[in-house]
């Protein structure tokens, strides 16, 4: 087993607790209040109290004992080389609907690694399989109480998860979750469906054996797997029809009233894909208890609608005149083109060109923004009106970067359409304030922990980067 020799401290945040105490990058932490910090649930856990005991080695080799008194779950301002204070787990399954099994060679390194780590789905939501995680871990969820937790059930039938999972032991994985509910961790689940695999008679299944788990377990969303061109030699899944998609609809409304009237929670979800295809109407917002399932594309549509009809109702009509276009995918097209004609009653000369772009790269199947290429892009829109602005939404950036997909950056898309560019929030009013008003400057923006800039043209009309 290695030696236990600290986490090296990457960066100290100003005016923190930290630089108040001389500790500064470089620096080693090796115990706090007399144990070993094992990875960033140690960590998270041990600084919580009030009252701390910290030992630091400085860069010249002498070891520090300092005593912090500070408020219950203040953070102290240290960020570490590795973010999870541990490497990153990979996932060891072959699931049937893998999406990067399902990627074509030569993107970037970092686009095939499979994560499958329980302290991702605590701390960015990520949604684990279980497969991965020793009794020990299950251990340290339950004693330091980390939620939620985030599970990719996919079915509760074990010997189908051992197939769809490619993994013999996926189905006794499942007795984690038992496991959790016991300790009352608060978890939420997911379902990614198949079609002749875990749908139907095995999709009714896995929603009632998952809501056995309730209140702990507080949703379940379904979602259709996303199938690229690049199967060759992979599981032969098939595409849901209209007709698949109003059964899946129907029989996951079917259960959300009783659900709703036993514990307040409507629990199970479809994501917005499923409305789309079956043509339906979105369900209001009181279905989506909160917006539990957004990160999964579950209520993205309604939330948009209806923070974009909110704002519309605040702001004043205007004879502004102005001519812009925007740029999304399939999955979003309709609704943006019914968002621009609401807007257009109160803003009348305001004209927006609203442009789907066809996913060529992994195929028309793919219909979410998030993955458009900026290749893509540029083909679809080369030689079309853009007026004097393009915008763009802000996922098909790589987080906190000016880079598409397929590694093209901003300003080369920019270049080859020669337009101007703004990357747009996600939000109702993000979106209307685009469509109305430009700005002159740059700012930081952050919804649901993506970061990004919003790239706005300078006075002059030329870059400002």
């Amino acid at each position: 087993m290695k030696k236990y020799q600290g986490h090296v401290i990457k960066n100290v945040k100003p005016d923190s607790i930290a630089e108040e105490l001389e500790i500064e990058a470089g620096d080693i932490l090796l115990e706090v209040n007399g144990e070993n910090i094992e990875d960033i649930f140690d960590y998270q856990y041990l600084i919580e109290d009030d009252y701390l005991e910290i030992l630091i080695r400085k860069t010249s080799g002498e070891e520090w004992i300092l005593e912090v008194d500070k408020d219950y779950n203040e953070d102290l301002g240290m960020e570490f080389e590795e973010g999870l204070m541990d490497k990153y787990r990979s996932c060891q399954n072959k699931c049937i609907f893998c999406f990067i099994d399902q990627m074509p060679k030569g993107m970037r390194e970092t686009l095939y690694f499979k994560d499958d780590d329980s302290r991702l789905s605590f701390l960015q939501g990520n949604y684990i399989t279980l497969t991965n995680m020793s009794d020990r871990d299950i251990d340290r969820i339950i004693r330091y109480h980390l939620c939620p937790i985030n599970i990719s059930v996919h079915t509760t039938n074990p010997e189908l998860r051992c197939k769809m999972l490619s993994n013999r032991f996926a189905g006794e994985a499942l007795k984690k979750i038992d496991r959790l509910a016991k300790a009352s961790i608060e978890m939420n689940g997911q379902i990614v469906l198949c079609k002749d695999v875990n749908d139907k008679k095995e999709l009714k299944r896995s929603i009632e054996d998952l809501s056995g788990y309730l209140p702990y377990m507080r949703s379940v969303s379904v979602v259709p797997a996303g199938l690229t061109k690049y199967r060759e030699g992979l599981y032969p899944l098939k595409l849901f029809t209209k007709e698949d998609a109003c059964s899946v609809i129907d029989m996951i409304e079917s259960y959300q009233q009783d659900f709703y009237e036993k514990y307040g929670l409507h629990f199970i979800h479809a994501s917005d894909e499923w409305y789309i295809l079956a043509e339906r109407d979105f369900p209001e917002e009181e279905t989506y208890d909160g917006y539990i399932q957004l990160e999964n594309g579950v209520g993205m549509m309604r939330l948009l609608y209806n923070e974009f009809m909110e704002a519309l109702k605040e702001v004043k009509s205007s004879d502004k005149k102005r001519e812009i276009s925007l740029a999304t995918g399939v999955l979003a097209y309709p609704m943006i083109c019914t968002l621009v004609k609401e807007m257009q009653k109160k803003f009348k000369n305001i004209k927006v060109h609203v442009y789907k772009i066809i996913n060529d790269f992994f195929g028309d199947t793919i219909t979410v923004s998030g993955l458009l290429t900026g290749r893509d892009i540029i083909n679809q829109l080369e030689g079309k009106e853009l007026g004097e602005l393009l915008l763009l939404p802000c996922n098909v950036l790589r987080a906190g970067e000016e880079v598409f997909l397929d590694n093209l950056t901003l300003k080369e898309v920019k270049t080859a359409l020669q337009s101007d560019i703004n990357i747009v929030k996600s939000g109702g009013k993000d979106l209307l304030d685009a469509f109305t008003s430009i700005c002159t400057h740059e700012k930081e923006t952050n919804r649901e922990g993506f970061v990004y800039k919003q790239c706005y043209p300078d006075k002059d009309g030329g870059d400002n980067e």
